[in-house]
């Protein structure tokens, strides 16, 4: 089977072989890009928190009548609350561990901090997420300590400007010190003059947002041993494995009865996998339209070539009878149509190669994404030329099946 007769053909349809031509270029272009959104997406959704999440809750309230909490006495006080709250989730028969804490990872923004070397430095070394938590917090989070040692109830403090003790995560440490020496090294926050000494170091530990400047570096976090005075109070809870739901539903009458003095509304319980789904909810959001979008632009493309082979093979009928009475045989109908879709969405597939990157490139202007990887672009290729001889397989089959005897009609 020779090309020239078959490009001759092509030539002769030019309008219709064009608009399938750039339908194919655009829908690689589309599905190439969208396949590299969807997977950045879905990278980001499976990312670990760093927490052993099963059996895991946060259980948030606020104090009523407290309004002198920038006070000692006030001071004193919300610390004899939370310390009475904590006794009485820890007394709960299906709760394994609690400890009070400023945020969990993906739960939204929370405090940052710049960590610098050397004291009253202008710019940060390094822009990390920053945690407040007490000596419990290691064990209830399941956060896995790599080296030093955890915090002890006498480095925790209730809100005091020094912050003596920290531990890093690994990625952190590592980006402070690239010999892999952090442990026992000093490090100021927030550009201060006020030394912390690294004392532990942690594998890793997430961010408390998935957005943001800190969500860039997503394992650069920090925990400092501070009770921070708050009326709202935030408590991270390890129920006992397979209790979780027994836990979580205990968790609040018990609360009430000790102090009824408090406000606990409908999102005040959630557990880790709820946080999970609602932190990601965009962006399976966005994976899900791409997908639908990318499914539907196949489909239509497929349902174009489907329609013009349809439409040629009507049309040509009679030469198909006239080749079959020369000797062709069905084998040679039917490839004859698979050779010409091959070249026609082929054609279209190399025009979508420049469209995919110069579409990527705009997005990238936009929207901050990165260089699409040519195996996206190979993808998308395969993708659409299986589609293609898939639509033309039905028409093609149905011109193999033309008999000789057409040609004398």
């Amino acid at each position: 089977m020779s090309l020239p007769p078959l490009l001759s053909v092509l030539h002769r349809h030019k309008m219709s072989v064009s608009l399938i031509v750039l339908q194919v270029a655009l829908s690689l272009a589309i599905v190439a890009n969208a396949l590299f959104v969807i997977e950045q997406r879905v990278d980001r959704v499976r990312q670990p928190s760093g927490l052993d999440e099963q059996n895991l809750f946060l259980l948030t309230q606020q104090w009523i009548g407290i309004s002198d909490a920038d006070s000692p006495s006030g001071q004193s006080r919300l610390d004899s609350l939370l310390q009475a709250d904590l006794r009485t989730l820890r007394s709960l028969p299906d709760v394994q561990a609690v400890t009070s804490i400023s945020a969990l990872p993906l739960t939204g923004p929370s405090s940052n901090v710049y960590l610098n070397l050397k004291p009253m430095q202008p710019h940060g070394e390094a822009f990390a997420g920053l945690y407040a938590v007490d000596e419990s917090s290691l064990k209830t989070l399941g956060v896995r300590l790599l080296e030093g040692r955890d915090f002890s109830a006498a480095d925790v403090k209730f809100d005091t400007p020094s912050q003596p003790f920290v531990i890093v995560t690994r990625p952190l440490a590592d980006k402070l010190f690239p010999a892999g020496d952090a442990l026992g090294k000093t490090v100021y926050l927030d550009g201060g003059n006020l030394p912390s000494s690294i004392v532990g170091i942690v594998d890793r530990l997430h961010v408390s947002s998935v957005y943001g400047q800190e969500a860039s570096s997503p394992w650069y976090s920090v925990m400092t041993p501070v009770h921070v005075p708050s009326a709202a109070t935030l408590y991270a809870v390890r129920a006992r494995p397979g209790r979780l739901a027994a836990a979580m539903a205990a968790a609040k009458p018990a609360l009430y009865a000790a102090n009824a003095a408090r406000v606990m509304d409908e999102d005040s319980l959630k557990s880790f996998a709820s946080i999970r789904a609602e932190a990601y909810r965009a962006d399976i959001g966005t994976a899900s339209l791409m997908g639908v979008i990318s499914l539907l632009l196949l489909i239509v493309t497929g349902a174009g070539i489907a329609g013009l082979s349809q439409a040629w093979v009507s049309e040509r009928r009679r030469q198909i009878g006239i080749r079959r009475a020369l000797g062709a045989r069905r084998r040679d109908i039917f490839q004859y149509f698979q050779l010409e879709n091959v070249v026609m969405v082929g054609s279209g597939a190399a025009v979508g190669l420049g469209v995919a990157y110069g579409l990527n490139r705009l997005l990238m202007h936009y929207f901050e994404m990165e260089t699409l990887p040519v195996a996206y672009v190979l993808a998308g290729a395969f993708v659409v030329m299986a589609i293609g001889q898939c639509a033309v397989f039905v028409p093609a089959r149905q011109a193999s099946r033309v008999p000789p005897a057409t040609a004398t009609r």
